[in-house]
C-alpha cells in the first residue's frame, strides 16, 4: 500500500506517538491554502503576476507541504509495502493449508468470501470514522489489529491448536482492519503529495499488491514448507510493526468534519452519498467502474477453467495464467506511475474498459491450440485493468471536500469490495450454462460497449475538462 529527503527547519517537529495529530491550525482572518483542483475553484486575477519561487509546495488538498514530503511518503509506504508482502504470503499459506487438508472448493470459496465480503460491508463505516477521528491513528490500529490477529494465530498454531474456525476468524478480523485502514489512508494521500503525483502515489498501492502477488504466494509456500506454518503468521505479525513504526515516523495531518462529530452514522452515510453525488458525473463513473467489476469480477475465477477445459491444460498451464495476469498489472501499473495518466483520466477508464473488453472477447474465440496466444491476450487485458482503480480514485479526490473524503472513499472501497463477489456469484451460473469460452465471448463485448457508453455523458467528460 523515493528517496528520503533530509529533514530542515521546515521540517514537521518529531513526532509523539502517545498524541494524535492534530488538524493543521488556521488563522481565522487568513483565507485557507486554496486547492485549484477542486471544485469551485476561482481563477486568479488576470495579468496577476506569476507565483514566486519561493512560495511553499502546496498538497493536492491545498495544504503547504514540508521539504522532506518525500521522506514522509517513503515512511509511509516502506511500512506498507513490507506489511501488503507478508500478508500475502499468510493469505496464501492458509489457502494452502485450507486446500491440503480439506481439498474442498466449497470451503475456499467460504474463505474467499470471508476475505472481501467484510471490506465491501463495513468500509462505509470505516470512512465515516476517518472523517470523526485522527486518520493516521486509525491506520496505526487497524494495521496494529491486524498484526495482533496474526500473532495470536501464530501462537495458536505453534500449539498445535490449528483450526478451520480459527481460520475464518482470522480473514474477516483482517478484511474488517482493512475496511478502516483503507479510507483512512486513500483521504489521507491528497494531503500529503503535490497534485502532479497523486495519481501516481493511487497507483502505487496497485503496483505494490502487483509485487506482491507475483512473489509472496512462492515466499509463503517456501516458509509453510520449510519452517511451518507458524512462521508465516508470526511473520505477517512482523510486517504489521513494520507498518506501524512506518506512520509513527510519518507526520499526517488530519481534517476532521465538526457537523459529523455531530451526526448520527447513518446520516454521515448519507452525507458522503451525497459528496459523491454531488457531482453527477462522477456518480456516473463509480457506478460504470462497479458495473465493470461486477461483469469482470468473474473471469478471475474462470481463468483455471478456461486452461482446463478450452485448452485442455494442466496445473502448470494454470499457474502460467496467473503469472500473466500478474506482470500485466504491474506492467500496467509502472506505465500509469511513469506515465502520469495524462489530462483525461475518466477518458483513460474508458478506453481501458474497451481494452479489456476486446481482449476478453478475443481470448473465447481461441481455437484450444491457442494457449500461447491466450497468455498474450490474459497479460494485455491486465495492462488495461491497471488503469482503472488509480484515475478513479484520483478523480475522486479531486472533486469531494477533504473534510467528507473519507466518507467517499469507504463508499468506493463499499462498492469495489461488494461488485466481485456479486459477479463472481452472478457469472458462476451463466458460465455454468453457456459455456466457458462463449462466456468469456459475452462478457468482452459487455465490457467493450460499457466504456464509450460511460463517456457519452457529458458530465463525465466534464471531469476531463481543464480546471481554472
Amino acid at each position: 500500500m523515493t528517496d528520503p529527503a533530509s529533514r530542515d527547519a521546515a521540517a514537521p517537529a518529531p513526532h509523539d506517538p502517545a498524541e494524535p495529530d492534530a488538524a493543521p491550525a488556521r488563522d481565522a482572518a487568513a483565507p485557507a491554502p486554496h486547492n485549484p483542483a477542486k471544485p469551485g475553484a476561482t481563477p486568479a486575477e488576470p495579468g496577476a503576476p506569476a507565483a514566486s519561487s519561493d512560495a511553499p509546495l502546496l498538497s493536492a488538498a491545498g495544504l503547504p507541504l514540508p521539504r522532506n514530503w518525500l521522506a514522509i511518503i517513503a515512511f509511509i509506504w516502506g511500512g506498507q509495502a513490507v506489511s501488503m508482502i507478508t500478508s500475502y504470503a499468510a493469505g496464501y499459506a492458509m489457502v494452502w493449508y485450507v486446500t491440503e487438508t480439506t481439498g474442498s472448493a466449497l470451503v475456499l470459496a467460504a474463505m474467499s468470501i470471508c476475505a472481501m465480503l467484510p471490506i465491501g460491508l463495513v468500509s462505509p463505516f470505516g470512512g465515516v470514522a476517518a472523517d470523526k477521528h485522527n486518520r493516521k491513528l486509525i491506520m496505526i490500529v487497524a494495521d496494529g489489529g491486524i498484526g495482533v490477529v496474526s500473532l495470536v494465530a501464530g501462537l495458536l498454531i505453534l500449539a498445535g491448536d490449528v483450526s478451520l474456525p480459527l481460520l475464518v476468524v482470522v480473514c474477516i478480523a483482517r478484511a474488517v482492519g482493512q475496511a478502516f485502514h483503507g479510507p483512512a489512508m486513500m483521504a489521507a494521500m491528497p494531503m500529503l503529495v503535490p497534485e502532479r503525483h497523486l495519481l501516481r502515489i493511487n497507483t502505487l498501492d496497485q503496483l505494490l499488491a502487483s509485487v506482491a502477488g507475483i512473489g509472496a504466494p512462492a515466499f509463503g509456500i517456501f516458509l509453510y514448507t520449510t519452517l511451518g506454518f507458524s512462521s508465516v503468521m508470526l511473520l505477517d505479525f512482523a510486517g504489521a510493526v513494520v507498518a506501524v513504526a512506518g506512520l509513527l515516523l510519518a507526520k499526517i495531518p488530519t481534517v476532521v468534519d465538526e457537523q459529523a462529530e455531530r451526526q448520527h452514522v447513518l446520516a454521515n452515510l448519507r452525507d458522503g452519498w451525497h459528496a459523491v453525488a454531488a457531482n453527477r458525473g462522477l456518480l456516473i463513473l463509480v457506478a460504470g467502474v462497479t458495473l465493470g467489476m461486477v461483469t469482470f469480477g468473474p473471469l478471475s475465477a474462470l481463468f483455471p477453467l478456461m486452461t482446463y477445459d478450452h485448452f485442455g491444460g494442466d496445473g502448470y498451464a494454470a499457474s502460467l495464467t496467473e503469472a500473466a495476469f500478474g506482470v500485466g498489472m504491474l506492467a500496467g501499473s509502472l506505465i500509469l506511475m511513469a506515465w502520469g495518466g495524462g489530462r483525461r483520466l475518466a477518458g483513460l477508464i474508458a478506453v481501458a474498459a474497451v481494452i479489456v473488453g476486446a481482449a476478453t472477447a478475443a481470448c473465447g474465440l481461441l481455437p484450444p491450440d491457442g494457449f500461447g496466444a491466450f497468455l498474450a491476450l490474459t497479460a494485455v487485458m491486465a495492462v488495461a485493468c491497471a488503469w482503472f482503480n488509480g484515475p478513479l480514485v484520483t478523480l475522486t479526490q479531486r472533486n469531494v471536500p477533504d473534510e467528507k473524503m473519507g466518507r467517499a472513499m469507504g463508499l468506493l472501497t463499499a462498492a469495489m469490495g461488494l461488485a466481485t463477489p456479486a459477479g463472481v456469484a452472478v457469472g458462476g451460473v451463466l458460465a455454468e450454462a453457456v459455456g466457458v469460452a462463449p462466456f468469456f465471448v459475452a462478457d468482452g463485448l459487455a465490457c467493450l460497449a460499457l466504456g464509450p457508453v460511460i463517456y457519452l455523458f457529458k458530465s463525465v467528460r466534464a471531469l476531463d475538462a481543464p480546471k481554472e
